[in-house]
């Protein structure tokens, strides 16, 4: 069964030779920085590789949380919370965005003890979080079969539909001026006098002053080839999609057996709530000892494997002129296998609990490669000794819901406007000023 398929967007038809801004990459953080520059005045061109939200920004569950974000990201995805609640009034077009609560089982590592402790995090934000359990928990899980005592519950959270919402935010982008280019690679920069000039795409070069490079699965092979090391390796999630079903839970849940929550047509979106796989790689070897704080943090949920990956790696260019055929364009999507086993246990583990899956079928199933850092949270910043360069990647699963407010991020920091949340957590720097580097549950 092919990837999910987002809302097509057509390619505008020419590249203009001169912008203020190339934007890299049109997933949800490139779209909604491009909306974002668009609409403080700012020419903008937006160039995808492939199509917009081919990837990671198409293939994740779907949830705008707050809950269970690493504190360090709490005051951003606050910022993302109340974009989301008045966007699709702003652009003019249906992301499938609804405020419906999720709940976060407390088992595992989520025991009741250190739930009740990430709460902390939001104390005094007005998110109505709470621990829940007897009536209430039964009252938003009716006929619920799961042995669950207790549950984080975050009513301000939400849900969208990933294949309408990065097409819809890309389109409002162009409505306000922004050009959009699809199935045009941006190969390299071009740097002049220690400062960016310029891009080459495929198609030819353009000129500009400033670049975002919002290339997520990608970001680090592309950085590598302008001489930045960006600590980022790929982390492979298995995730399916059900008939539709009537009854079921309209509150989102996510247990260590399998996340859950109710799509818009009315079929569910599911996937393991713990589980993904780890590809061994050349990278993995490279970036060995930054990650080792977070392998040992996450062990129980990775599952690391030799597979075709390494070989598909370990035979791409990691340096090449901008005359070369690069490897954006050798693959415009990446569309890896899921994993069978993974969809096995987590729809056994699904229909076990919800009673009104018993009914459905798998209709679709896919996977999608997501960009992590070291420590779980993204790299949104400047680089320092390459003026006009910004980098937004790495969200580590979490982009999706994050996008919006990560997009205004982006554009204060490439406008110099006073930035919506401080950015220092997210500086690249970090990764090379002595800062402790490891994830942070929040929990």
């Amino acid at each position: 069964m092919p990837g999910p398929n987002p809302t097509p967007v057509e390619s505008d038809l020419s590249l203009p030779k001169r912008v203020n801004v190339v934007v890299i990459g049109g997933g949800i953080i490139g779209a909604s920085t491009a909306l974002e520059l668009a609409e403080r005045g700012v020419s903008v061109l937006l160039c995808e590789k492939g199509r917009i939200a081919g990837e990671q920004s198409s293939r994740n569950w779907g949830w705008v949380r707050l809950g269970l974000r690493d504190p360090r990201e709490v005051p951003l995805m606050s910022e993302s919370l109340r974009i989301w609640q008045g966007l699709d009034a702003r652009i003019g077009r249906k992301t499938g965005y609804e405020k419906s609560g999720i709940l976060f089982g407390a088992s595992g590592a989520r025991s009741d003890v250190n739930l009740t402790r990430w709460l902390g995090h939001v104390e005094g934000l007005q998110t109505g979080a709470r621990m829940v359990s007897g009536a209430e928990l039964q009252g938003l899980l009716p006929e619920h079969r799961m042995a669950l005592r207790s549950a984080l519950y975050m009513p301000q959270d939400g849900r969208a539909e990933p294949q309408w919402a990065t097409p819809a935010v890309a389109e409002a982008a162009r409505d306000r001026g922004a050009v959009i280019m699809t199935n045009c690679a941006v190969r390299s920069l071009d740097i002049q006098a220690g400062r960016i000039s310029g891009v080459f795409t495929e198609r030819g070069r353009i000129q500009c002053h400033q670049v975002v490079l919002a290339g997520g699965a990608w970001s680090r092979l592309f950085a590598g080839n302008a001489g930045i090391d960006l600590p980022q390796l790929k982390v492979l999630n298995t995730v399916m999609r059900s008939s539709p079903v009537k009854p079921g839970p309209v509150t989102s849940i996510w247990t260590d057996g399998y996340a859950i929550r109710k799509r818009a047509d009315g079929g569910y979106t599911i996937a393991s709530g713990h589980e993904n796989t780890v590809d061994i790689v050349p990278d993995s070897f490279r970036l060995a000892r930054q990650f080792l704080p977070a392998f040992r943090q996450e062990w129980r949920s990775l599952r690391f494997r030799l597979s075709r990956r390494w070989m598909t790696e370990a035979q791409q260019d990691r340096n090449w002129l901008p005359t070369d055929v690069t490897p954006f364009e050798q693959c415009r999507v990446l569309d890896p296998e899921p994993s069978q086993k993974v969809l096995r246990r987590t729809w056994a583990s699904a229909r076990k609990a919800i009673p009104a899956l018993e009914g459905a079928e798998i209709v679709q199933s896919w996977a999608g490669l997501i960009d992590v850092t070291p420590d779980a949270i993204p790299i949104i910043s400047k680089v320092e000794h390459l003026p006009g360069l910004h980098i937004a990647t790495g969200f580590s699963g979490h982009g999706f819901g994050i996008g919006p407010a990560a997009g205004r991020l982006v554009a204060d920091l490439v406008t110099q406007s006073t930035p919506c949340v401080d950015p220092t957590a997210f500086r690249l720097s970090r990764f090379t000023d002595g800062a402790k580097i490891r994830p942070d549950p929040g929990y």
